[in-house]
C-alpha cells in the first residue's frame, strides 16, 4: 500500500490510507499521503470484523471523497455502502482471491460467509485491479469483473548482491497456515544450512513445534517481524530463499506473492512452487528452482541442489539481477496511473 499511495500522491492525488490501530502499532512513517488508524475494542475474530466494518463505514461516510478503494474483501462492505450513500466512485483492490484462502476454505462456516460476500459484492465494483493474470481471469469467470493487473513488484534500488552468507536459507513473510512451513522445518533435517525465518503469524506456535519435533532447533533461527530496511538486509545476505505454500485454496495456487519479487530484487535464487504465475515468470527469466509438491524430501532436494551446484546457482543469481530491471515498480506503476487517470475522466 505504501507504493500505491506514494505513487498516487506524487501524481497529484490527495490520498488517505485508513487502517486499524493495534496495541503495539508503531508511529506512522513519514509519507507523502495522509494516514489514519481506527481503534477497535476487539482485535480478532468475527467481533473484530463486525466492529471494524461498522467503524470504517461511519468514518468513510463523513469523509469528503471522490473515490473509495476497498483493499481486499474484508473492507468491501463498508466501502460499498458508503460509496452508494455518497454517490461516489468505488474501486476494488484484490490482493487475494479472499474466499479461496486456505484459512477460509478449510472452515466451512467462514467460507460460506466470505463466498456470499464475494458473490454479492464484486460484480458491484465495476472498477478494480488485482495482482496476477490468473486471479484476474478467475474474477472474470466467476463474477464477470474485468479487472486490470497491477503486480506488486518492488521499487528498483541499489542492492548489495555480493555479500551473500554461505549456507543461509531465508523465509520472509507471514508465518501462517498453508505456507508449507511445517514441511520446510522437516526438510531442514536433510539440508546442510541454517534457516532464517523473518516474519510472524497465526502459525508461529505450530512452526516452532515442527522445528522441535524434527530436532532442527540448531538449524532454524526466528527473527520475528522486522522493519522494511532490516528485512531487506536479511534478504540480501541470504544465499537462498524459499517460497513454499500449499494449494488447498485456489488463491495460493494462482498467487504471485510479494516475497517472490523481493527475492529477485535481492539477487537471491529461490525455491518456489511450480504454480502457473511462477512458472510463467521463471520460463521467461529463470530465477528459481521450481518444485511440484511440499514433501520434505522434495524441498530438501531443491535446496541442496542450489547449495551444491555452483554453476546453476550463479546463473540464477545473475538472472535475478537482470529480471529485476523489468519486474520493478518504476515500470509497473504506469498501469496504476493509467487506471486512475481513466477512472477520473469517466
Amino acid at each position: 500500500m505504501q507504493r500505491i499511495c506514494s505513487t498516487l500522491a506524487s501524481a497529484g492525488y490527495d490520498v488517505l490510507l485508513v487502517g486499524r490501530r493495534l496495541k503495539h502499532s508503531p508511529p506512522f512513517p513519514p509519507a507523502s499521503y495522509r494516514q489514519r488508524r481506527l481503534g477497535c475494542w476487539f482485535v480478532k475474530g468475527k467481533f473484530f470484523y463486525a466492529e471494524y466494518n461498522i467503524r470504517l463505514f461511519f468514518y468513510l461516510l463523513i469523509k469528503k471523497t471522490d473515490c473509495i478503494c476497498a483493499i481486499d474483501l474484508d473492507t468491501i462492505l463498508p466501502v460499498y455502502f458508503a460509496s452508494v450513500l455518497k454517490r461516489t466512485k468505488r474501486v476494488y483492490d484484490a490482493h487475494e482471491f479472499f474466499s479461496q484462502l486456505d484459512e477460509v476454505v478449510s472452515r466451512p462456516a467462514i467460507y460460506r460467509f466470505w463466498h456470499w460476500v464475494e458473490r454479492k459484492m464484486i460484480h458491484r465494483f465495476r472498477y478494480g485491479y488485482t495482482v496476477s493474470e490468473s486471479l484476474a481471469a478467475e474474477f472474470k469467470k466467476y463474477y464477470g469483473a474485468s479487472y486490470e493487473v497491477i503486480r506488486n513488484v518492488p521499487v528498483l534500488q541499489e542492492t548489495d548482491t555480493h555479500s551473500k552468507s554461505p549456507g543461509i536459507v531465508l523465509y520472509q513473510g507471514a508465518v501462517n497456515k498453508g505456507r508449507g512451513l511445517e514441511y520446510l522445518a522437516a526438510a531442514m533435517k536433510d539440508v546442510n544450512a541454517l534457516l532464517w525465518v523473518c516474519g510472524d503469524g497465526n502459525f508461529m506456535d505450530e512452526m516452532k513445534t515442527a522445528v522441535a519435533i524434527n530436532s532442527v532447533s540448531d538449524k532454524v533461527k526466528f527473527f520475528g517481524m522486522l522493519a522494511p530496511e532490516a528485512l531487506r538486509a536479511k534478504t540480501e545476505a541470504a544465499m537462498i530463499a524459499v517460497n513454499p505454500f500449499d494449494k488447498r485454496g485456489l488463491n495460493q495456487y494462482l498467487s504471485l506473492s510479494n516475497k517472490f519479487f523481493d527475492y529477485i530484487h535481492s539477487g537471491t535464487p529461490q525455491v518456489t512452487m511450480n504454480y502457473p504465475e511462477y512458472r510463467k515468470i521463471n520460463k521467461q527469466f529463470e530465477v528459481a528452482e521450481l518444485i511440484d509438491d511440499l514433501e520434505p524430501g522434495t524441498i530438501a532436494g531443491a535446496l541442496s541442489k542450489l547449495l551444491n551446484n555452483t554453476l546453476l546457482y550463479d546463473r540464477l543469481r545473475q538472472n535475478c539481477l537482470r529480471a529485476r530491471q523489468e519486474l520493478c515498480w518504476q515500470k509497473e506503476k504506469q498501469r496504476l496511473l493509467d487506471f486512475y487517470s481513466k477512472l477520473r475522466n469517466e
